[in-house]
């Protein structure tokens, strides 16, 4: 592990120059409760924590994916996709360091129930896990005897399954990916054969996924759906092994979701975009309704919930990592 100062993290970042525009002139908010936490539905409120503001806790990416809360660390780890890393943010001293580099373009992460890191990687096409002695085994790069397109997030079920997507989405902007081999699916590795299976087909564009906290549904971002993209729902079926009747849950009009958790009550914190009056986080309840809003100055591509208490809301955006304290906690490892 290469540990790097802040310091020179932020001097290499001037490089992303115009690019950062937006959000370069961004200050946390004076005031309480922070004006960039909307309730659009009283149901929102009691998720508000009125002392709590938007801060930024780390910049100078380019393309924040993919964070994943370390509790035993006390650190949250994400992706630089197109700088080619997976970085570490320590929320007691906000250190923040290379984790790994380079992570062939890792894109999304989770945990799995024995602690250990799932990663999608873009340059090799394949979900890997980073062993406890730090090995890193590879869970899956074929499919039928094809490769994989490029798997884009993951997350891991009670009964230890790894679930991920895999749209043909490309490795990363600085290189050009082979014509794909298989559909855009979304793929469950057994946790006893290692074996994989199809649980959804037929979606365009298979994206951000996350499960109910009782894990009874699984939703699924359609990121290619025409006209508008679309946050699909399934029941989990026969033992938590197949999906069924597939349905639109929620049309996202001019935004585009992106990565997505649920809390414990079920609601949806969805990863945000994609112009100044879209970008952030909205919160869908469980019955599709849009009751709340973190605005931020950038789009955010993922986000999870870590903290002492899994209330502290972890947004990665384009070029920065923002966090919120609010009034729920993450369902299961999110």
């Amino acid at each position: 592990m290469v540990t790097i100062a802040r310091r020179g993290l932020l001097a290499g970042a001037a490089v992303l120059g115009a690019a950062r525009a937006a959000g370069a002139g961004w200050e946390p908010s004076q005031r309480v409760p922070d004006p960039a936490v909307e309730i659009l539905d009283p149901a929102f409120a009691r998720y508000r924590l009125a002392s709590a503001t938007v801060e930024r806790v780390a910049t100078g990416f380019r393309w924040a994916e993919g964070p994943v809360w370390f509790g035993d660390m006390g650190s949250l780890l994400f992706s630089d996709v197109v700088n080619d890393r997976i970085m570490k943010w320590e929320e007691a001293s906000g250190a923040l360091s290379v984790f790994r580099k380079p992570s062939n373009y890792a894109n999304g992460n989770t945990r799995d129930r024995q602690g250990r890191l799932i990663t999608c990687q873009h340059r090799t096409r394949s979900v890997t896990r980073t062993e406890h002695d730090g090995t890193i085994t590879t869970l899956m790069d074929r499919f039928d005897g094809k490769p994989l397109n490029s798997p884009n997030d993951v997350v891991c079920h009670s009964d230890g399954a790894v679930w991920f997507t895999d749209p043909a989405f490309g490795p990363n902007p600085h290189e050009s990916m082979a014509a794909p081999e298989l559909p855009g699916n979304v793929y469950r590795i057994d946790p006893k054969t290692g074996q994989a299976s199809v649980v959804v087909e037929g979606v365009a564009g298979p994206n951000g996924l996350c499960f109910s906290p009782d894990e009874s549904k699984l939703y699924v971002i359609e990121a290619r759906a025409k006209p508008n993209r679309l946050i699909r729902v399934y029941d989990v079926v026969e033992n938590g092994t197949k999906t069924a009747n597939g349905r639109v849950f929620y049309d996202a009009g001019t935004g585009t979701p992106d990565g997505f958790r649920a809390d414990v009550d079920g609601n949806l914190w969805c990863g945000w975009g994609m112009s100044e009056a879209e970008d952030g986080v909205i919160v869908l309840s469980p019955q599709a309704k849009l009751i709340g809003r973190i605005r931020l100055p950038e789009r955010c591509a993922n986000l999870c919930f870590g903290g002492l208490n899994r209330n502290l809301l972890l947004m990665t955006s384009t070029h920065s990592v923002y966090a919120l304290y609010v009034n729920t906690r993450g369902a299961g490892t999110c």
